[in-house]
């Protein structure tokens, strides 16, 4: 799988993990060498809403107690302690741990949908970097097509939808822009990227619409002709059937 957490920060994020989960097994008050009983005790506060101790706890589990049989529980659990804090890029440092640490436990299904869930939290808004979406649509389709029977799949499915409409309406706008700058050639680009990446999304129509629209400024009349016959094809009750009519007639 691709290495995540491309990004300059990279080297700081995980001496920050480091350096809180030392400090935290520290604050930790569980005693018992007992793996089981720790767990217990460590769980009790997770599904109290104690996060931050839980934090505490499932860090000096990971500690003490490595290789036993809650090992993945613990690492699954610190990772979601995080999650439900909102600490998204914690949480997905730790939910990757697992994955490259216990390929065979049973919580995988779970942790990989988790992970998606914390880039897709990170994603901003559509005019700024889309990194963290990009890594959200993928670590959510290869949920699917890892786990296409999950219970979390239709979420999703869903969520994953969303967040290529968020990229689709930025290459959208992108286009719109260059539109305005009279740079037909790169707004003709931005526009095919939106239907030949994101032919399902909300913005695939308006795209060919706006290609076409391009290419006719551009004086490539035969290209848009051919753009637009393929939007009658792809797209035979959009709204903006009207817009490709004008369009084809103005060029004759």
């Amino acid at each position: 799988m691709k290495k995540k957490f491309i990004f300059s920060s990279l080297l700081y994020i995980i001496l920050s993990v480091f350096i809180y989960s030392c400090s935290s097994s520290e604050g930790s008050d569980i005693k018992t060498d007992d793996p089981e009983q720790a767990f217990r005790i460590a769980k009790r506060k997770f599904d109290d809403k104690d996060y931050l101790e839980a934090i505490d706890d499932f860090s000096l589990i990971k500690i003490k107690f490595p290789g036993t049989s809650v090992s993945d529980k613990a690492q699954f659990y610190l990772a979601d302690s995080y999650y439900h804090r909102d600490e998204y890029i914690l949480a997905a440092y730790e939910f990757e741990s697992m994955l490259k640490n216990y390929p065979l436990s049973p919580l995988l299904p779970e942790t990989r949908y988790k992970l998606g869930l914390c880039y897709y939290n990170l994603s901003p808004k559509y005019s700024l970097d889309q990194e963290f979406t990009r890594y959200a649509i993928e670590e959510l389709e290869l949920y699917i097509e890892l786990y296409p029977e999950d219970k979390n799949v239709r979420d999703a499915e869903k969520k994953l939808n969303e967040l290529k409409d968020k990229l689709a309406y930025k290459y959208y706008r992108t286009g719109i822009l260059y539109m305005k700058m009279d740079d037909y050639k790169a707004a003709s680009l931005y526009f095919r990227s939106v239907y030949e990446e994101f032919v399902d999304s909300d913005w695939a129509d308006d795209a060919m619409i706006g290609e076409a629209d391009a290419l006719i400024n551009a004086k490539k009349n035969d290209e848009a002709k051919r753009v637009l016959e393929r939007f009658y094809k792809l797209f035979p009750k959009s709204k903006l059937k009207s817009k490709a009519d004008n369009l084809m007639r103005s060029i004759g």
